[in-house]
């Protein structure tokens, strides 16, 4: 009896001082109600609170509450037991019965005890993330009118966590968004590669590189992609990521190897953020111009498991760049090399040669004529046939140039006045197909040609082919005086 007495004691005692928050509860009128369901042919409780939403609410008022302790008191903020029993409708209520749900369903399957992460609420209106845990105590087995439960307040951690899962999506959304393409590599085995060239004695890398290219072919198949974002989907034509990284051969390939070879030597000299420019190909097919920033992230110093590249397409300013360029060494009409082009490839050759060096000097006759009497446009129509006709005839390394309203220049390295004869003959006979093409304005040339063996005699060479141009087309001007004197055609 004493041993009796002294035990109800402790348990007082324990009960009261507990550091977690402990409730006495009587679940008989819950059980009663659970044994009427199953009269009643109730098998699957989660569906039966599926159809009759309001037993679970119901459910919930078959509990009553006997005793609670002082940290429960602290933890709800209440002034007193009855305070906190008055008010229960307080404290259980919203979201906490989708977790009241999961308790009821562990001892309808005849659990006699239950565990669950809920939330309740405190009498000063705070929320509080709980620890649920209930045990129906022994010996109220039959009549479940004595169940211990324990509320754990976990608020702080579901806090963390919470806030740490809103600030991973953030980052998430960040990198899915971004308006750069964004890859997150693995470059943990090509550093391992790299450790192992040096562990061999090797210190001129690029030399080593030169001597074994399959090496870079061996780095670029160790590439871990881990992740890649909407922008890389839409940049490389792919449809979703397992698209795209199934078809990385097809992205990374020709120029790029070279590109890569310069991204090892920088690595290997320690230099683990670089920015460079490659090029890169959509699976459409498509090259693309990108500028690409490499960085090892920090805290990846030593193995390079985490590796972020960013790529910016810059295919559109490399065209207008190239527009640009071509726009200073081309003429719009004819699209044949301009005067500019002309006059660099021509102190090119004074200093450099080749030689022998033949300039063809050609003049198209008649655009002033044409002009007058048809207008400008059929004059340009005119020019820009010229270009058609030179640009079929002369092959590299030659080249023709446009160097004034209707003169034009040739130049051929390497080349002597019998192979500058041919390349007039073929310019004769393109022409001619040419005006048969172009019935109506027929298109007429007059050409000289000069040559030379040495720079010091290049622009002697340039004003004897001019000449020889302008002795033709005198002859073609007096013979069209003849031929309108003599009425031919």
């Amino acid at each position: 009896m004493e041993s009796l007495i002294t035990s109800s004691v402790d348990f007082e005692h324990m009960f009261e001082l507990a550091p977690v928050s402990l409730w006495l509860e009587d679940y008989s009128a819950l059980k009663k109600m659970f044994d009427q369901w199953r009269a009643e042919g109730v098998t699957d409780l989660r569906a039966y609170f599926a159809a009759h939403p309001q037993a679970l609410r119901h459910s919930s008022t078959a509990l009553r509450v006997i005793r609670v302790n002082q940290r429960t008191l602290q933890l709800f903020a209440a002034a007193s037991q009855q305070a906190l029993l008055d008010s229960l409708d307080q404290v259980f209520r919203d979201d906490m019965h989708a977790g009241f749900e999961s308790e009821l369903i562990e001892l309808w399957e005849g659990s006699l005890g239950f565990a669950n992460r809920t939330v309740n609420y405190t009498l000063d209106g705070r929320r509080l993330d709980v620890q649920v845990r209930g045990r129906v105590l022994p010996g109220h087995e039959d009549r479940w009118d004595c169940v211990l439960v324990s509320l754990e307040d976990v608020t702080a951690e579901v806090s963390g966590a919470r806030q740490l899962h809103l600030s991973e999506q953030y980052a998430r959304d960040l990198f899915d968004y971004s308006p750069v393409s964004l890859w997150v590599e693995d470059f943990s085995v090509i550093k391992r590669l790299l450790d192992g060239v040096r562990a061999q004695g090797i210190s001129d890398f690029t030399t080593f590189l030169k001597v074994h290219p399959e090496f870079v072919t061996r780095c670029m198949q160790e590439i871990r992609v881990i992740d890649v974002n909407r922008q890389t989907l839409r940049m490389f034509c792919a449809s979703d990521k397992q698209h795209l990284l199934s078809q990385l051969g097809r992205v990374f390939r020709d120029e790029m190897v070279d590109s890569f070879a310069e991204q090892l030597q920088d690595l290997w000299s320690g230099k683990l953020v670089q920015h460079r420019e490659v090029v890169n190909y959509a699976l459409s097919g498509d090259a693309l111009h990108i500028h690409m920033q490499l960085a090892v992230l920090d805290g990846h110093a030593d193995d390079w498991g985490l590796v972020l590249l960013s790529l910016v397409d810059i295919t559109a300013r490399k065209k207008a760049e190239a527009y640009l360029e071509y726009l200073g060494k081309h003429d719009v009409l004819t699209q044949l090399r301009n005067r500019a082009f002309y006059i660099e490839e021509l102190n090119r050759l004074a200093r450099k040669g080749p030689w022998p060096l033949a300039v063809i000097a050609i003049d198209m006759n008649g655009l002033k004529e044409a002009n007058d009497e048809h207008g400008h446009a059929a004059g340009d129509d005119m020019l820009r046939r010229v270009g058609e006709v030179l640009a079929k005839a002369v092959d590299t390394p030659a080249c023709a140039a446009r160097i004034g309203g209707d003169e034009f220049m040739v130049l051929m390295p390497a080349s002597d006045t019998r192979a500058a004869e041919a390349v007039k003959q073929r310019i004769l006979s393109l022409l001619e197909l040419n005006n048969q093409f172009y019935p109506g304005q027929p298109v007429s040339l007059s050409m000289g040609i000069a040559c030379c063996e040495s720079g010091g005699h290049v622009e002697a060479a340039v004003s004897r082919a001019d000449q020889a141009m302008y002795a033709e087309k005198a002859r073609y001007y007096k013979d069209r005086m003849l031929d309108r004197r003599t009425g031919s055609p």
